[in-house]
């Protein structure tokens, strides 16, 4: 029988992952590489190691592979961490890989963007078995129930490598990825206190992240773990206020799949302009300070 093993790099992508099983018609068990275990996802199992921190992609890989064997589809949620692991993953299984599923036509034909969003490709797959990586926004999201049962493994992460130390800003703002809010700032913010001053401010006020161009983190205004497009982060948030952004093709490749896109930049001609639901032709630091007084933040 068909079957999905879902690689589970963040609790949300549980839920993501029972969509895009869905989708193809095919039970699933989730397998948890970090964190608590979710259980009301439908699944028929859960797999998990209790090692709280991602282990890194060498170890993460192997242990996905150990497991791999008898499912048809070895799927994960879109995300820098699982285009590294998987990617390992296909090697390790000689399996083919297709990245970046936007909709499944059949569960051996799937449509991927191109050309940095602007085609989409169909894809037949031939390899059994596959291992995919989705974006979440193109699937929807099945009713949560159930409680599936935990098996819980232990895994020498230490015998294939181990992380000596980690380092990661504070702030408790959500994942870029995952936020149903994104706030993001372009080079007219001109240095890193202004970026977290007007972004990150505005960002706190909605509870949402903060992400930047690679106009921005090139030009150190913002850090490179914030970069949203094609070579930063894909993010479909609810809402994502584009400000002080231009509309790179590259930059819109990584937010294409956002529900409602709201532009702020003072040049009307700016190409932004085209794919935004919303737009309002204005300074940023105008425009923000004055928004921030009308909510009350």
């Amino acid at each position: 029988m068909s079957k999905v093993l879902g690689v589970v790099f963040s609790a949300a992508d549980s839920y993501a992952i029972q969509a895009f099983a869905s989708a193809l018609g095919m039970p699933f068990d989730l397998l948890c590489l970090s964190g608590a275990p979710v259980t009301d996802a439908g699944a028929g199992k859960v797999i998990e190691f209790g090692l709280g921190d991602l282990p890194v992609a060498d170890s993460a890989a192997t242990m996905i592979q150990t497991h791999a064997s008898g499912y048809t589809v070895i799927a994960g949620v879109s995300s820098m961490a699982s285009k590294d692991v998987l990617a390992r993953v296909a090697g390790l299984l000689d399996a083919g890989m297709i990245t970046d599923v936007i909709k499944v036509n059949s569960p051996t034909q799937f449509v991927r963007p191109i050309v940095a969003g602007t085609m989409l490709a169909t894809v037949d797959a031939l390899s059994s078995p596959l291992v995919v990586t989705f974006r979440p926004a193109g699937f929807e999201m099945p009713a949560r129930g159930g409680s599936s049962p935990v098996e819980t493994l232990n895994w020498d992460v230490s015998a294939v490598a181990q992380v000596q130390s980690r380092s990661q800003k504070s702030g408790g703002r959500p994942d870029l990825t995952q936020a149903k809010i994104v706030v993001s700032g372009g080079r007219p913010l001109k240095d890193a206190a202004t970026f977290e001053a007007i972004i990150g401010g505005l960002a706190d006020a909605l509870g949402g992240a903060a992400g930047a161009t690679r106009a921005a983190v090139d030009s150190g205004i913002a850090a490179n773990e914030l970069q949203v497009g094609q070579t930063g982060k894909i993010v479909a948030p609810d809402l994502y206020i584009a400000a002080g952004i231009s509309g790179s093709t590259q930059h819109m490749a990584g937010i294409k799949d956002s529900k409602i896109i709201v532009a702020i930049n003072k040049d009307g001609d700016a190409p932004i302009f085209e794919f935004a639901d919303f737009g309002l032709v204005a300074d940023l630091y105008d425009a923000i300070p004055e928004f921030r007084r009308l909510i009350g933040k």
